[in-house]
């Protein structure tokens, strides 16, 4: 599972990061205000937006006991059921927001989390599924995914290694056979301080998986860093602006800051390269200020190179430093004014090497 295609990219090493907008609830229950972000989403640069598939009902019961009381949270006092009804996206909304994803070319999918959900997207088509980091624990409902023979990115918030690993045999067994691992910390915001982003390359390697990042923090740093650690995908939440508030706003990402965050993303792409040693091409034109032997005093004809006359200084018109040694006690073969680079047709031959230097 060295890569994985959603829609008509191909991810993994050697492609370009996966960037994921995340809608949520920034919709706010706004249709015309889901159309926008979609819109943003493409402008500012993401490859995908995601929304969620559920309602109050398929996630809990309309309870006010202390068994649903939301604490310790930026949702504290609200019951889930509450959270749920504020937060979800109407069905109805699904299909006509894809045909606009469609349009715009920016792939298009949901998280799933119960058999409705899913039997509802694969009616919409959806080219992947996602499945949040508090559904991980669900093997049935990622056995049911799993039969969908569609792509599968899996958060891993709060999950052990044992979880994790019950998860993508589930997936397998299920018959999935494109399976990505998202470091998550499930908290809202996350502290960047509790990532623990060395968790990616460790993924990939220990479950043989695409592995990347969903990422709750505060700006782009989290993001960028866990590129340069070989995240093949980053998933962050997208708003128009915090300011209009909602259950997610607080620690989603404006369009300006996203935009910004691909940017950067793309350009820690670029620097990351591959391994490579020697001058590349945009170095050649420094090449010659490294440093090489000159005269630094006027050298008769016969006359001892000595530290008095030569130097290793800059720039590198001269033979190499390397060759410093070999030179002093030589003799000049003609007269050198001060300034100029040495040559080996200028040494008169007692040592191995200047023959070969240039």
């Amino acid at each position: 599972m060295n890569t994985i295609k959603i829609g008509k990219r191909r991810i993994g090493h050697g492609f370009p990061t996966y960037v994921v907008a995340e809608l949520s609830a920034n919709h706010g229950q706004d249709f015309e205000k889901a159309v926008e972000i979609i819109r943003i989403a493409k402008k500012v640069g993401a490859d995908a937006v995601k929304i969620q598939t559920y309602t109050p009902d398929t996630l809990t019961i309309n309870c006010d006991n202390k068994y649903f009381k939301i604490k310790g949270t930026i949702w504290k006092n609200k019951n889930l059921y509450e959270l749920y009804r504020e937060a979800y996206t109407p069905w109805e909304w699904q299909p006509k927001l894809k045909k606009i994803a469609d349009k715009l070319k920016i792939d298009f999918f949901s998280t799933a989390f119960d058999p409705t959900s899913v039997d509802f997207l694969e009616k919409l088509n959806v080219p992947a599924y996602k499945i949040s980091s508090f559904e991980l624990v669900d093997l049935p409902l990622i056995k049911l995914v799993a039969q969908t023979g569609k792509p599968m990115i899996i958060s891993t918030g709060m999950a052990t290694e044992a979880e994790i690993s019950s998860a993508v045999k589930a997936a397998i067994t299920g018959g999935c056979r494109e399976i990505a691992l998202l470091k998550c910390v499930s908290a809202y915001p996350a502290d960047p301080t509790g990532m623990n982003l060395n968790t990616i390359p460790d993924m990939e390697r220990r479950f043989g998986v695409v592995s990347g990042v969903s990422d709750h923090s505060l700006g782009s740093a989290v993001a960028i860093a866990a590129v340069a650690l070989g995240a093949c995908i980053v998933e962050k939440h997208i708003t128009l602006s915090r300011a209009d508030g909602g259950p997610d706003s607080a620690f989603s990402m404006e369009p300006d800051e996203f935009a910004d965050m691909v940017k950067n993303l793309r350009m820690a792409e670029a620097a990351l390269g591959l391994p490579r040693y020697g001058c590349t091409p945009q170095e050649r034109a420094s090449k010659i200020f490294r440093r090489s032997l000159f005269a630094v005093k006027d050298i008769r004809c016969g006359e001892l190179f000595t530290k008095e006359n030569v130097r290793s200084i800059r720039p590198a018109y001269g033979l190499s430093p390397a060759l410093y040694d070999q030179v002093l006690g030589s003799r000049a073969a003609c007269f050198i004014p001060r300034g100029t680079p040495l040559k080996r047709v200028m040494i008169r031959k007692r040592c191995r090497g200047l023959a070969d230097e240039n």
